[in-house]
């Protein structure tokens, strides 16, 4: 490894010289300072930033704790996140809860052992008022910034998150003003404060046009596909006689949109389907899906902005971003009065 007295030695200056122009500290010489950066990148030096951390108290390592990479929700805001990451000198270390709360503490808690600068995480949302874990990260005073809504257990981190119930809203008008009367919902996760919002949207939605809520139209159907193929399943069982089905998620509005067009429905003239999140695969599916389109990209690059407020000292608050509509093929006026209507009973 090439140190920095060796470098001196080349460019007959002194050790402390050579810092400060790799540093770039303004004492120095415009051309002194690219004279010097410029051999040490022949000389091929690398800094050492564990030596650095030791003495500034730093490890330029920042945490990123998701759910699962395979979310494409997740997969976007990471980019944002890492490219900001890299541009302000740090280093990101991934690790997947997998929605466990067993192993979001142990990942958690290998984070703080490596001496994290800060934390991104996705909680694992739980019913209880508290968690241990959260109570650590509070007493190390590690910088966290959530992605994605804040419950009790982790109401005393900032958050960067979408208005999820703004989107759900504005989905639900959209529905109703295309002449939909009778909308089926599929939720997300209970314990989700987002899916909790999406639920609450297209019931203000529904309210708003005057149009009373009916619990039989809404199904329980998680965050994947399987459970909106499952829950579409439960939907043509019970006859709900909807013209309309809004889903808390992509990845369950198309589960949910291939089993009804396997069970021969056809889309928007049957059924319209709608999704959240605008995912890359909504776009190209069979029947390209009108959905919510969140900020993905732009969330992980405001979670750094926060992040490096934090570092710095500085007070931070939560921030909400606006996500918008896409319109696409699988929504449309109702042109029969319901699915049976069609005579697939």
């Amino acid at each position: 490894m090439v140190r920095l007295k060796e470098i001196a030695a080349v460019a007959q200056v002194s050790v402390m010289t050579v810092s400060k122009a790799l540093r770039d500290k303004p004492d120095l010489s415009a051309a002194t300072k690219a004279r010097i950066q410029a051999l040490a990148a022949q000389m091929g030096y690398v800094p050492d930033i564990r030596a650095q951390g030791l003495r500034n108290q730093r490890s330029h390592l920042l945490g990123l704790v998701i759910s699962a990479a395979t979310n494409p929700v997740n997969a976007r805001i990471l980019l944002g996140i890492e490219e900001r990451a890299h541009e302000t000198g740090y280093d990101l270390v991934v690790a997947q809860s997998l929605n466990r709360p067993d192993r979001e503490d142990a990942v958690l808690r290998r984070l703080i052992a490596r001496r994290a600068d800060g934390i991104f995480l996705s909680p694992v949302y739980r019913m209880d008022p508290s968690a241990p874990i959260y109570e650590d990260l509070q007493r190390h005073a590690i910088p966290v910034v959530l992605l994605g809504h804040r419950a009790p257990f982790c109401d005393s981190f900032p958050a960067v998150e979408t208005d999820d119930l703004a989107a759900s809203w504005a989905m639900t008008r959209h529905l109703v003003e295309l002449g939909h009367r009778r909308i089926a919902f599929f939720a997300g996760p209970r314990v989700s404060p987002a899916a909790l919002e999406r639920y609450e949207g297209y019931r203000r939605g529904l309210r708003e046009a005057g149009i009373v809520p009916d619990d039989r139209l809404v199904f329980n159907a998680g965050a994947t596909i399987e459970e909106g193929a499952a829950a579409a399943l439960q939907w043509l069982q019970e006859d709900a006689r909807s013209t309309a089905i809004q889903c808390a998620h992509d990845l369950v509005a198309i589960g949910a949109a291939d089993t009804v067009l396997n069970q021969g429905f056809r889309i928007p003239q049957d059924v319209s389907v709608a999704g959240f999140g605008n995912v890359l695969a909504a776009e190209y599916f069979r029947v390209p899906l009108t959905t919510v389109r969140q900020p993905k990209l732009r969330l992980g690059t405001v979670a750094m902005e926060v992040m490096m407020k934090l570092l710095r000292g500085e007070p931070v608050s939560t921030q909400r971003l606006q996500a918008q509509l896409e319109i696409r093929a699988s929504t449309a006026a109702p042109t029969s009065a319901t699915p049976a209507a069609n005579g697939r009973e």
